[in-house]
């Protein structure tokens, strides 16, 4: 039996081919907050349909990636 891959926000953002330095991430953080309350991390206008698409499904039935869009989500509002 494998052991499960651990994820972290660097893989996370491997995962939507985005820079995933850690120095990157936080820019990324940085440059798209805050998001509005009344807007789904996925509707963000930054993200590209497969970005989109991936954290909607992540976030509906994908328990491998969903704390890490959680925290992203969490991360973008303040």
């Amino acid at each position: 039996m494998m052991d499960p891959e651990i994820h972290t926000m660097n893989t996370l953002f491997q995962q939507l081919g985005l820079n995933d330095g850690d120095d990157e991430v936080e820019k990324f953080i940085i440059r798209h907050r805050p998001l509005p309350r009344d807007m789904e991390l996925h509707e963000a206008s930054f993200w590209n349909k497969s970005q989109a698409e991936f954290l909607k499904q992540a976030l509906k039935d994908d328990a491998e990636w969903a704390e890490l869009v959680d925290e992203l989500d969490a991360r973008l509002r303040y």
